[in-house]
Formats: structure tokens, sequence, C-alpha cells
């Protein structure tokens, strides 16, 4: 039976884990990427726009990137995470020039996208692997946005592990509270792929080598990359082991990779020593927190981002 073609808006801020998110959804043959955001995270979402556009030519793809917010709800970027992404966000790898191809800003492109396919026989799902800023922006543009889109899938959150910025807080969520506050409680279908699982699932030395014997530019660009993020997690978890924390959001979200969930409402502190948690709460919108996921994951993941047809060199 043929899987039904799934309309994705992927709002982003193209790191490494990012980067091998795009590649896998790549070649998903049902996956319809219909438009990219990006946004402040990793890297300044200018940059994020301009790594995602690159990845996105290594493989002859056009896709409207567009680029998003700079800095979060009420504050101001924090100047990313270059000691784990490296300064450009893609570990130090020089990519093909690349440039923003979309002429409305992030939010606004969501916007019209989810109001257009909205009219048609099949809503857009949307997959944040980043801060949520950009779709914080959009609410304020379009509050039926949760009634206008299928699926939200969000890379982020610590529930009930640690995170990794703080004892309780994640990347995503920490970095703007505020926008996560405000998607979280919006009333979205929403799944929720948080460091609880994604720590489970994790690449290793051996897979960047595999990407890199393959030898187009792309793969040789992903394999290096990863290579350089592992030896950030090697400070972290004293194995040479990455967690695979956005490329599984992605693999969730395509439906190829099949999530245990715990219906559980949410909410996000915006304030204190606790900023950035994700808590449960005993009434509100239900999110569906991804608990564990198919031990296959990598296999499937890895498999995706090797067959993918590239442009040669």
């Amino acid at each position: 039976m043929t899987t039904p073609t799934i309309p994705l808006f992927l709002d982003c801020d193209t790191g490494v884990d990012d980067a091998l998110a795009l590649a896998y959804l790549l070649d998903v043959p049902h996956v319809d990427l219909v438009g990219i955001g990006t946004v402040s995270g990793n890297i300044d979402s200018a940059t994020a726009a301009v790594n995602t556009s690159a990845l996105l030519g290594m493989v002859g793809r056009s896709v409207p990137v567009a680029v998003g917010a700079h800095d979060p709800l009420g504050g101001v970027y924090g100047g990313g995470a270059p000691h784990v992404h490296g300064v450009n966000g893609v570990g130090g790898v020089d990519l093909p020039a690349g440039v923003a191809t979309a002429a409305d800003p992030a939010a606004e492109l969501l916007v019209r996208l989810a109001r257009s396919h909205a009219l048609g026989d099949r809503k857009i799902d949307v997959l944040a692997i980043g801060p949520l800023t950009n779709l914080a922006v959009a609410l304020e543009l379009e509050p039926r946005l949760p009634e206008l889109v299928g699926t939200l899938t969000i890379m982020g959150g610590a529930v009930w592990e640690p995170g990794n910025v703080s004892p309780t807080a994640e990347a995503n969520i920490h970095n703007d509270a505020e926008a996560a506050r405000r998607v979280l409680t919006a009333g979205f279908d929403l799944v929720l792929v948080p460091l609880d699982v994604t720590r489970q699932h994790r690449f290793d030395d051996s897979d960047g080598d595999r990407f890199i014997a393959a030898g187009d530019p792309l793969r040789v660009a992903l394999g290096t990359m990863l290579h350089r993020y592992i030896d950030f997690y090697e400070t972290v978890d004293q194995v040479r082991r990455a967690p695979l924390h956005d490329p599984l959001a992605a693999a969730i979200a395509a439906g190829e990779v099949a999530p245990t969930v715990r219906e559980t409402p949410l909410d996000v502190v915006t304030d204190g020593d606790e900023r950035g948690r994700t808590v449960p709460v005993a009434d509100g919108p239900v999110v569906r927190v991804v608990v564990r996921a198919e031990a296959s994951a990598a296999d499937v993941i890895r498999t995706r981002i090797l067959e993918l047809d590239t442009v040669p060199a």
C-alpha cells in the first residue's frame, strides 16, 4: 500500500544534527518539504538559512528557505553553541555557497503555507527542531494556526530526565522559553520528542566513517561534521557516541519510526533557575510525549542518508 504524501514544513537552526535530519528527510519519498524556516539557536537564523540552502544545493533540491527570528521573544540571541556545532553551525565544515530563497520571513511563510494547504486535501505537518520563536510569531499572525496544520512534532524538552543546558532544561526550549510556553499550550496536535528518548538513539564514529567513505561532497561533509559533533559528546558522556536529537524527531514525523508516547499536559517554566523546564501539570492541552522509539531508529536514519541521491561533484 502506498504511503500517503506528507506535506511538511521544517523549522530549524541548522547545526550538525539538523543537517543530518534534513539529509534524512530528503530521501523519504512520501515527505514533500514544502518550506523551511530558520531560527537562531545552534547558530543565528541567517547563517542557518545559508547552511540549509547549501545542503539543499548539494542534493539538487529546490525548497523555499526563509530566514526567521534572530532574537527570542523578549530577549537577545545568546550566540549559539559553537562548542557543540562549530562557529559556522556545521562543525567548521566549508559548504558551497547558499542563500535564502524565500521572500517571506519564516513565520509568514509558515502561515501562508498552512492557510493554502488547509483549503486542499491535506493540511501541512510541521517539524520544529530549533527554538520555537518562529512558531510563536506565526501564532500571533494567525491564532487559528493549530487548526490549520496537521501534526506539530517538536524536538525539545526534558520531561522526566535531566536537561542539557541546565539540570532541568533542554536547549531548544530554554533558548526561548516564552515562545515554547505559547506553542506548547496553544492546542496543537503536538508530539514532543524530548531528551528522554533522543539520548536512547545514537550515531558513533563508524557512522561518520561510512558517510565519508561514500565519497560524494554531501556525505563527506556530513561525516566530517558528525566526527566533530562526537568530539563534543565525548567530553560530556565519556563515550564517542552522539544522540540523534533532530534526526529521531524527523523519523518520527515522517512515520518511519514508531514512537511510544505518554499523553501529558505540559507547561514551560519561564523564569528562575528552572527556566526552560518542560513540566507536567494537572490540566491543559495534552502533549504526546515520546518516551521510547523503535530500536531500529538509527538504522533507518543511517540507511536513508546513505541512499540519498546527490548532485555529482
